[in-house]
């Protein structure tokens, strides 16, 4: 049953998809838009919305809670400086208040394996 599951396994288990997550959205604030599967995008763009609104609170908690997911101190010290300078003026889109940081664009299925593949990219 998939009661309360809150998000997809990835065919993963649950440090294997937690260490993915996390290096997805480093490469991503890194970069600042990457290619991947459609199922892993939108698992990346929740994981990383999270951890951009920790950024635009830019307290010291914070901080240690987005460095305890993003290990590289270079591209959490640019989600702080930099991408989180960035939204400060942008109304969140979602009714939360969170959220609406991301965007996940479909694009043509990969040649190899014919998988749905997305662009994740920073608004």
């Amino acid at each position: 049953m998939r009661h309360r599951s809150l998000s997809t396994r990835l065919s993963r288990q649950t440090g294997h998809r937690n260490a993915l997550l996390r290096n997805l959205a480093t490469n991503l604030f890194t970069h600042g838009r990457i290619m991947t599967t459609e199922t892993k995008a939108k698992e990346l763009s929740r994981f990383a919305s999270k951890l951009l609104t920790l950024a635009l609170k830019g307290d010291l908690a914070s901080r240690r809670r987005v460095l305890a997911e993003i290990q590289n101190k270079q591209v959490a010290k640019k989600l702080f400086d930099i991408i989180a300078g960035q939204f400060k003026s942008r109304q969140a889109t979602d009714p939360g208040g969170k959220g609406g940081y991301i965007r996940v664009i479909k694009t043509n299925p990969r040649r190899g394996d014919n998988a749905s593949m997305a662009v994740v990219e920073l608004t």
